[in-house]
């Protein structure tokens, strides 16, 4: 089949996009705002950019009545200037499940979802306490991309906290905590198994 999106209809029950670029890692982002109100939100349009130095990137795609053009951790990190990107562990699937409900921009997630927190190093800002890795990130740029409501918010990583049980060998060993991915629609996957292969030329 092939269709247009935007200007043919794809006759399919739902939109198959989200299920075509898949899996995706998700950015459990913690944010703070000048009021000193934490928030946590997970997102699926999130990755690493850059090495050097660390970059990362989200994207909020949608908007909320008390935010106007975008949601809460968007909002936040406008006021700020930081964010933090937790990874999420398939056990903490439903916390972090709990935590994408459409909540009020004074509800703080982590207490409405029971999970624990604990402070940043490098910036002002919580963090989920005993995240398999955690990535303290000041913002860059924020770039509005076209729709009423997208935007990628891009940051630099300034510190990194890597849980000790995840460093095996002196690698971090990600079958250690078994990181949860989403697929499209309602499903996600989980990474059990790993394999390597050299590029060529690398030996």
């Amino acid at each position: 089949m092939f269709y247009r999106p935007g200007l043919d209809a794809h006759g399919l029950p739902h939109n198959p996009f989200n299920a075509i670029v898949t899996p995706r890692p998700i950015g459990w982002i913690s944010s703070r705002g000048a009021d000193g109100r934490d928030n946590l939100a997970p997102y699926s349009f999130f990755n690493a950019v850059a090495y050097t130095p660390p970059q990362v990137m989200f994207a909020s795609t949608g908007s909320k009545p008390d935010r106007g053009d975008g949601k809460d951790s968007l909002g936040n990190i406008r006021e700020t200037g930081v964010f933090c990107v937790n990874i999420v562990e398939y056990a903490a699937r439903d916390a972090m499940n709990a935590s994408s409900a459409g909540f009020g921009r004074d509800v703080d997630e982590f207490e409405e979802a029971g999970i624990a927190r604990e402070p940043c190093r490098e910036i002002a800002c919580s963090r989920v306490a005993g995240a398999p890795a955690a990535l303290e990130c000041r913002l860059t740029q924020i770039v509005k991309l076209p729709g009423a409501a997208n935007h990628v918010a891009f940051g630099e990583v300034v510190g990194v906290h890597l849980r000790d049980d995840c460093v095996v060998a002196g690698r971090f060993d990600v079958t250690r905590f078994n990181p949860l991915s989403r697929l499209g629609y309602q499903d996600y996957a989980v990474v059990r198994e790993v394999f390597a292969m050299a590029r060529p030329g690398e030996g």
